[in-house]
C-alpha cells in the first residue's frame, strides 16, 4: 500500500462539476493499493498516517499529528501510484490491485482512520475526479508499507 500524504490548508474533490468532498486544514491522502496488500498493510498505514507528526507546534517545529491539531483527512484512490515507468513511454499498472481487491482495502483504510476518531472525507473509487488543494508548506511525503 502506498500513499502520498500532503499537508493542506483546504482541499476538495469535484466530480462532474459537483463538489463531493471538502476539508479545511488537514491531510490529503492519495492512496494506491497493490495486488499484494493485506489488512495488515491497511492497519499499519492508517496508524502511520494518523500519527505522523508533520504539523507545526508553537515553536514552528513539525511536532503535531493531524489528530493533535483537530484536522481532517481527504482520502482519494490513486491506482496510478503503482505506475511503473521504468520501461517504454507508457506506464504499466500490473502492480496495482484489481478493483475487487482494491475497493475493500481502500474502504478498510478509511474505516481504520475513522475508528481512530478522525474525520474523513473521500473521493469516489474509480471516478474521474478533480482534486483541488492548497498545500500548507508545502509538505508532501510518500508512505509505503513495502520497501521502495
Amino acid at each position: 500500500m502506498r500513499a502520498v500524504v500532503q499537508r493542506v490548508r483546504r482541499a476538495a474533490v469535484v466530480i462532474d462539476g459537483e463538489t463531493v468532498a471538502a476539508i479545511e486544514g488537514g491531510l490529503v491522502v492519495l492512496l494506491g493499493v497493490a495486488a499484494t496488500d493485506t489488512l495488515d498493510d491497511v492497519r499499519w498505514l492508517a496508524d502511520k498516517t494518523a500519527h505522523l507528526r508533520i504539523f507545526n507546534d508553537e515553536a514552528g517545529k513539525m511536532n503535531r499529528s493531524v489528530a493533535d491539531i483537530g484536522g481532517s483527512l481527504l482520502v482519494v484512490s490513486q491506482f496510478t501510484l503503482y505506475g511503473d515507468c521504468r520501461k517504454g513511454r507508457r506506464p504499466s499498472f500490473l502492480a496495482a490491485a484489481p478493483p475487487e481487491l482494491a475497493v475493500p482495502l481502500y474502504e478498510a483504510f478509511i474505516q481504520a482512520l475513522r475508528s481512530l476518531g478522525l474525520p474523513v472525507q473521500t473521493g469516489r473509487f474509480g471516478a474521474m475526479m478533480q482534486v483541488e488543494l492548497v498545500n500548507d508548506g508545502p509538505v508532501t511525503l510518500i508512505l509505503d508499507t513495502k520497501e521502495i
